[in-house]
């Protein structure tokens, strides 16, 4: 649990109207489910130990004595369960009725919390029997003292990720909502009993509230909903319980049934977002109502994650919203490239292209650039310069791409040169170590910078957010540029950006595309092989990308540490790399990415596209002589059964 997960349930019992006793034992029933699937927190709908359509009925004593009895049953019968249970129930309370929800855990009520809006309009005519959640702060029931109000927070001592704030229904659809207030004060989640009735499109603008809501505090939310066994007199319930974490939808139940579902909630991530985000803190915060909070201990256990991972966490998985995110992205890229041309006043561009799936994505941008200002492509100077390791694949593709979209193509060995700079410094060109790759990335610079003099243009840089991320990239070679428009773009979304340029391009650049696409990543700085292909592949060097980005993701977007990144990594790859595969390259991972802070640290200007980029301007901020040594260490200490 240090990884900071808890399993929290939603549930809709199948209940009876004023049959309290029968509804008890219902919630029981799912409480015991859930806490053998070791759920840690269960929500119930609102009223659901008497049902909400009771109407007149809550004003009767019988039923309002029945319902205290059956939660002081429910509390003791839940007593040997590690499970937090929230139970919706009138309350009398002086000379009010107030609509609550009870907080129990270990036999104990941990706190009633009132609802705090009544509505009494359209179908909702609550303003008849409950009144706002106002009154003592203590009320006594059973014998026991129980904190009461709409200023209580329910925090475990044993997990202190795990802050529980409580609405109910109607809560949530005011303009500002009790849980404004609650996350403002520390609640990480906050638990909604609700008794919404179904009509049309209802279900969509639910959604739309759980995840605006979630989003906006950076929380989960567990909404629990009335189904079946309310009246249907004039309003049908349909039992839709949700499960929602910072705007993402982790579980959905299906409606018109009832039951339990679970989700994985990460609070350790809520709480990292939250740091880093310093508006979430403020003077609303501090000025924000005193909440009492209510300590509890709970056993902290190992859980088996149900929860899943995408492997590819910058690439959408569906086909759909990936084209539509690989055209947004493609819109930023080039709207920046053409800003930074208009306000330099430059008609003219030089990118170097070889063939490979930078370079490529590179140029596209270059192109809709252009386009973009209305400059004639004949302005783009895309320079192909062969060298040691340049494979007729990639030439070929580099020539046929220039003249499919339309730009100039200057050609320039490189062999030649970089032979007399190994003159000049005595170095051997049999060995082909860090000099030998390095003297032609720096070579092919020179040219780049140099042509743009020429012309009086810009240099594009090709780099992207994964060689960055490990400096795979030469060291004022193809790490400098006059506009980087790859530097916030993963290697693994790269592929599929130049895929969709192919998708949305005519018949000869399509095929040039998608064969560029098909490409292996490779810098080509070493001879090719004996039949002529790519000998160098930089994921036989460095490790697979896909596992690069996820790391990279994980890291710097939430803060995780190694050994939660290895989890949550085994989880989303278990059917690719096994467990020490996948510690090997996070390790080599954390040592390359603090060795080669240096390079990021002056990094030419380029936009940024996603929530991850390592700009020394922007997100990431860091000393280039960091060591790595407690992030190796908490890796070391990382269990792979």
């Amino acid at each position: 649990m240090r990884d900071g997960f808890v399993r929290v349930a939603s549930a809709t019992p199948a209940i009876r109207v004023a049959d309290c006793r029968h509804n008890a034992d219902a919630i029981l029933t799912l409480a015991r489910e859930a806490s053998e699937a070791g759920v840690r927190l269960m929500v119930t709908p609102e009223l659901c130990l008497t049902g909400y359509t009771c109407g007149d009925l809550f004003l009767q004593q019988t039923l309002l004595d029945r319902a205290r009895e059956e939660l002081l049953r429910i509390a003791q019968e839940a007593s040997a369960l590690d499970i937090v249970l929230l139970v919706g129930l009138p309350v009398a309370v002086q000379e009010r009725i107030c609509n609550c929800a009870a907080v129990l855990y270990h036999g104990r009520i941990l706190g009633i919390v009132p609802k705090t809006h009544i509505p009494n309009y359209a179908e909702f005519y609550e303003k008849r029997h409950f009144s706002p959640g106002n009154g003592p702060a203590v009320l006594s029931i059973g014998g026991q003292e129980v904190p009461f109000g709409t200023d209580l927070l329910f925090e475990c001592a044993t997990l202190p990720h795990f802050v529980l704030g409580v609405e109910i229904c109607e809560d949530l659809w005011v303009p500002v909502p009790p849980s404004c207030v609650a996350a403002l004060a520390g609640a990480t989640l906050i638990a909604n009993l609700s008794a919404s009735d179904e009509t049309i499109a209802k279900a969509n603008y639910r959604h739309t509230l759980l995840r605006s809501q979630s989003a906006r505090l950076i929380c989960a939310y567990v909404y629990a909903d009335a189904g079946e066994g309310e009246s249907t007199t004039d309003l049908v319930f349909s039992g839709h319980d949700l499960v929602y974490e910072n705007g993402r939808l982790l579980a959905e139940s299906e409606r018109f049934g009832t039951g339990w579902i679970q989700a994985d909630v990460d609070l350790a991530m809520l709480q990292a977002e939250r740091r880093r985000q310093d508006t979430f803190v403020g003077p609303d915060a501090q000025s924000a109502t005193p909440y009492r909070r209510v300590l509890f201990d709970m056993p902290v256990s190992a859980l088996d994650l149900a929860r899943l991972y995408p492997p590819h966490p910058f690439v959408p998985a569906d086909p759909a919203e990936l084209a539509e995110r690989c055209e947004e992205i493609l819109n930023i890229q080039s709207a920046g490239l053409a800003k930074r041309l208009a306000h330099a006043r430059s008609t003219s561009a030089v990118g170097g292209l070889s063939g490979g799936l930078d370079s490529t994505l590179a140029l596209m941008v270059i192109v809709r650039a252009f386009d973009r200002l209305g400059l004639d492509r004949a302005g783009i100077t895309a320079v192909t310069m062969p060298g040691f390791g340049t494979t007729d694949r990639t030439y070929t593709n580099a020539v046929t791409l220039t003249r499919c979209v339309g730009a100039a193509l200057r050609e320039i060995p490189i062999s030649e040169a970089v032979l007399g700079h190994f003159r000049d410094i005595g170095h051997d060109p049999a060995v082909h170590n860090t000099t030998y790759e390095n003297a032609q990335a720096r070579e092919r610079t020179q040219i780049l910078m140099d042509i743009a003099n020429q012309i009086g243009g810009l240099v594009v840089g090709t780099g992207d957010l994964s060689e960055l991320s490990l400096g795979w990239a030469t060291y004022n070679g193809d790490h400098m540029s006059m506009y980087g428009v790859n530097a916030s773009i993963p290697k693994t979304l790269v592929r599929h950006l130049v895929k969709y340029a192919a998708s949305v391009s005519p018949d000869e650049l399509r095929i040039v595309l998608e064969d560029i696409g098909d490409t292996p990543v490779s810098p080509e700085l070493l001879p090719p092989d004996e039949a002529g292909k790519i000998a160098q592949k930089t994921e036989e060097i460095v490790g697979p990308y896909e596992l690069h980005d996820f790391f990279l993701y994980y890291m710097v977007r939430f803060g995780f540490p190694p050994a939660k990144i290895l989890r949550i990594a085994r989880i989303a790859f278990a059917d690719k790399y096994d467990a020490a595969a996948i510690r090997r390259v996070l390790e080599l991972f954390y040592r390359r990415f603090f060795s080669q802070q240096f390079k990021r640290s002056c990094l030419p200007d380029g936009p940024k596209v996603g929530s991850v980029t390592l700009s020394p301007r922007g997100d990431w901020r860091m000393p280039s002589d960091a060591v790595a040594q407690i992030w190796l260490d908490d890796l070391e200490n990382a269990k792979l059964e």
